[in-house]
């Protein structure tokens, strides 16, 4: 049954999206987390702790933030269960947790704003869904950055809460979004968050480990479907690229896209006005990525994002004949 609420969950959000007006009546489940792990952030990360002190309580802050809306989910997809067709509310409320259109619509925004108004409009777009330092990218470089963004939150922002909406129902999906939330939050090398957010960025690393893995898989089978997309270079970039990225997770996707664009992403950026030496996702292919190559990367995208709902569509047909 979870398979099927994953599937539905997909479906029903890429249709309808998260209302706006449902945004702003009750927030988000993101902005939801985001409130427990501020509160936690402030109640018990110190700065007069020692370090192992810091990184314990911030072992026990991931607990909370993790098995807190778990719990509730769990509750709340039981209570569901008893219902004729539960199963379908239950899918209407995961599918607050992926987010296919919202992700499709930023980037987007990227690469109209580039074409209308120029370098600074790409700036202040991409500005929005990437943390390097906007100010410092070229043309090529806001291109890059909107793409490595679209290839990286395809992986942790849809695949992941699908993948672990399948495995453990709404309470798995619910508690993948919490613990990927802290990491957005608090899984920093700062000195505020190096030691407090260590559980969390190690955490995540974990569990984005089999849905970066999908999600380049996905990719590369989307480039047998796209004009112009290679999926032999897809595939020789992931298997050639991917372990050098300086993340354990992102280097899959990104280099999946990079390949099958004919691009080089990642490599070197800036953020905070401090450099990070990284090397290239599909080194050797073209660095001046452009509107164009930003529209090649959704229409690859589309089709991934329907191959992954046909996939968990195809599961759930066969569980339930089974």
């Amino acid at each position: 049954m979870s398979v099927l609420v994953a599937f539905l969950s997909l479906a029903i959000e890429s249709v309808f999206g998260y209302p706006d007006r449902l945004f702003r009546a009750i927030g988000h489940p993101v902005t939801w987390f985001g409130w427990l792990i501020s509160f936690l952030d402030r109640t018990l990360n110190h700065a007069a702790d020692s370090d192992a002190r810091r990184r314990g309580r911030g072992v026990a802050a991931l607990l909370v933030i993790v098995m807190a809306p778990a719990a509730i989910a769990f509750g709340i997809e039981t209570l569901l269960a008893v219902l004729p067709a539960g199963f379908l509310a239950t899918a209407v409320l995961a599918s607050a947790l992926p987010s296919q259109r919202s992700l499709a619509s930023h980037v987007r925004a990227v690469a109209d704003a580039l074409d209308t108004g120029g370098l600074p409009a790409g700036r202040k777009a991409v500005s929005l869904i990437v943390g390097r330092d906007p100010e410092k990218l070229d043309e090529a470089g806001v291109g890059r950055a909107a793409i490595e963004s679209l290839a990286e939150n395809f992986s942790d922002g849809i695949v992941a809460p699908a993948f672990w909406t399948a495995v453990g129902g709404l309470a798995g999906g619910v508690a993948y979004k919490a613990a990927n939330t802290a990491d957005s939050m608090i899984g920093h090398r700062t000195p505020r968050h190096e030691a407090f957010g260590w559980a969390a960025a190690r955490f995540d690393d974990l569990i984005n480990l089999p849905a970066s893995r999908l999600t380049a898989l996905l990719i590369v089978l989307a480039a047998f479907i796209v004009r112009g997309a290679s999926p032999g270079n897809a595939w020789r970039a992931v298997w050639r690229d991917a372990g050098k990225h300086r993340s354990p997770n992102a280097g899959w996707p990104e280099a999946a896209m990079a390949g099958a664009l004919g691009l080089a992403l990642a490599g070197p950026r800036s953020y905070g006005g401090v450099m990070v030496d990284d090397v290239f996702m599909g080194e050797g292919g073209r660095r001046d990525a452009g509107s164009a190559d930003i529209r090649r990367a959704l229409s690859l995208y589309w089709v991934a994002d329907m191959l992954l709902v046909g996939l968990l569509g195809v599961i759930a047909v066969l569980w339930l004949i089974a």
